[in-house]
C-alpha cells in the first residue's frame, strides 16, 4: 500500500498513484487530470476515499495544484482585528460572541482601530482584516468610520472587511438598498469582503447550526452584488460539525456556479469546525471536528472541484495547526493565509496553534516541504519572491514542540 499518513504523501507521482488505485477512483481522477469538470456524483464516491485511493486523490489534487500555480506558496502579512466580541445572533458554533453585560465583553473604540492599523502597517502589513459581533446598539454608519478611521491613520493599507452578515446588517441600519451601500463602501476604502458567514451553504444545516443567520440566498445575493460592484471577495466553508459530505460538495459546487458568473472570488477557504468552547458540541449536536482524513479530502477535492476557476486554495493554520497545514499544501492548497497578529475568534472556540507567524516562519515551513516561499497581497500580486533561503527564517517553536502526532485536538480520527 502506498503511504498516505506522511505530509509528503502528495509527492508520489499522480501516474504512479493512479495505478494503484482502484479502476472506478482511477477513472474520476483521470478525468480530473485531463481537464474535465466533475461533477457531484463523482465527487461524492471520492470523498470516501482510503489508502491507496486517498493517496492518488492527493497525488491529483497536488499535479493539478502545480499545473495552475506552480510551486509557491503564498502567504499574506496582514493583522486581524476582531473589533467587537458583542453579537446579539447567538450561533451555536461560535465560542467568540458575549452579550453587553459579560465581564470579558469589549469593543474597540475607532482610535484604537486606528492604532492597530498603524502598530500592523509599522511592521510590515499590508492588510487589516476587520469584523466583529453584531451588537444590539450598533450604530449604523459604524462600518463606515471604521473605513474613515483606518484611511486617515494609514491611507495605503487594504482594508479586507465586513462579512456578508455584517453587510446585510448594515444595510437594514441605515435603510439604503444592498447596491448603494456597498457602493458607499468602496468609495470609503473597502478594498475586499470577506466570504466568511457562509458556513455550510445549506439552508437546512444553517437552521441547526446558525438559524438567525442569512439564508443560503441572501448570502449569495450580497456576494454576488459586491462582484459586481468590483469589490473581490474570498470564499469560505465550515466543515466538520453536523453536515454530511453531500453537504460540502453542494456548498463547493454553488461556489463554482458563482464563480463562472461574477469571478469574484480571490480564494476559497475550508475552516475546520473548532469544536472545545462551543455549545453546538457541549450540547452533544456535533461531532469534535473532521478527522485528518477528511481535512486533507476536503482540501484534495476544493482543489478538484473549484481550481479551474478559483485558483487559489488557503489553508487556516489557525484551525489546522502548522503540521496538517502543510499536509493540506501537499494536498493541492497553494496559499498559508496570513500572519494575522491577533486571532480571536477560532482561539475562543478553542483553537489552540497561537495568534502570529512571523513571515520568516512561513518561509521556512514552506520551504521545509520543498516549495518557494512568496508574499502576496490581498488579491494575490506576489509582492516578493524568496527563491534563496536566508538565515532569518526559522521553524516556529511551537510547530517543534506542539505538532507531535495526535497533538491536534481537532483534529480527531486517524
Amino acid at each position: 500500500m502506498l503511504e498516505t499518513q506522511s505530509t509528503r504523501a502528495a509527492s508520489i507521482p499522480a501516474e504512479a498513484a493512479l495505478r494503484a488505485a482502484a479502476p472506478a477512483v482511477a477513472r474520476i481522477l483521470g478525468a480530473a487530470l485531463q481537464g474535465r469538470e466533475l461533477g457531484f456524483s463523482d465527487a461524492l464516491e471520492l470523498c470516501e476515499v482510503w489508502g491507496d485511493d486517498l493517496a492518488a486523490l492527493l497525488s491529483v489534487a497536488d499535479e493539478l495544484r502545480r499545473r495552475a500555480v506552480g510551486d509557491a506558496i503564498t502567504y499574506v502579512v496582514n493583522r486581524n482585528i476582531n473589533f467587537t466580541n458583542v453579537c446579539t445572533v447567538g450561533c451555536s458554533f461560535c465560542g467568540f460572541g458575549r452579550s453587553a453585560r459579560a465581564a470579558d465583553a469589549y469593543f474597540l473604540t475607532l482610535d484604537e482601530i486606528a492604532a492597530k492599523t498603524k502598530e500592523a502597517w509599522d511592521r510590515g502589513a499590508t492588510e487589516v482584516c476587520i469584523q466583529g459581533g453584531l451588537p444590539r446598539d450598533l450604530d449604523p454608519w459604524f462600518y463606515r468610520d471604521i473605513l474613515r478611521a483606518v484611511k486617515r491613520a494609514v491611507p495605503e493599507m487594504h482594508i479586507h472587511a465586513f462579512s456578508p452578515m455584517e453587510i446585510a446588517n448594515g444595510v437594514e441600519r441605515t435603510g439604503l438598498p444592498l447596491r448603494d451601500y456597498l457602493a458607499m463602501l468602496k468609495s470609503e476604502g473597502l478594498g475586499s469582503i470577506p466570504g466568511t458567514a457562509a458556513e455550510i451553504l445549506d439552508d437546512s444545516v444553517r437552521a441547526q447550526v446558525s438559524p438567525n443567520k442569512l439564508p443560503v440566498a441572501r448570502w449569495a445575493e450580497i456576494i454576488r452584488a459586491a462582484h459586481a460592484l468590483g469589490i473581490p471577495t474570498t470564499s469560505t466553508m465550515m466543515y466538520g460539525h453536523v453536515e454530511a459530505s453531500e453537504h460540502r460538495l453542494r456548498h463547493m459546487l454553488l461556489l463554482r456556479e458563482m464563480q463562472k458568473d461574477t469571478g469574484g472570488f480571490t480564494e476559497f477557504v475550508p475552516l475546520g469546525f473548532i469544536h472545545s468552547n462551543t455549545r453546538l458540541y457541549r450540547n452533544g449536536e456535533a461531532r469534535a471536528g473532521a478527522s485528518r482524513r477528511e481535512h486533507l479530502v476536503v482540501h484534495a477535492l476544493a482543489r478538484l472541484l473549484l481550481g479551474p476557476v478559483i485558483p487559489n486554495l488557503q489553508v487556516s493554520w489557525v484551525k489546522l495547526g502548522f503540521e496538517l497545514s502543510l499536509a493540506c499544501l501537499d494536498a493541492g492548497a497553494n496559499d498559508f493565509s496570513g500572519t494575522l497578529m491577533e486571532e480571536n475568534i477560532s482561539k475562543s472556540a478553542g483553537a489552540t496553534f497561537g495568534e502570529y507567524v512571523a513571515p520568516e516562519e512561513f518561509r521556512a515551513l514552506i520551504r521545509s516541504i520543498g516549495r518557494i516561499p512568496a508574499e502576496r497581497t490581498t488579491t494575490y500580486r506576489i509582492r516578493r519572491s524568496f527563491l534563496c533561503e536566508d538565515p532569518a527564517d526559522r521553524v516556529p517553536v511551537r510547530l517543534r514542540v506542539a505538532d507531535e502526532p495526535n497533538a491536534h485536538h481537532p483534529v480527531t480520527g486517524y
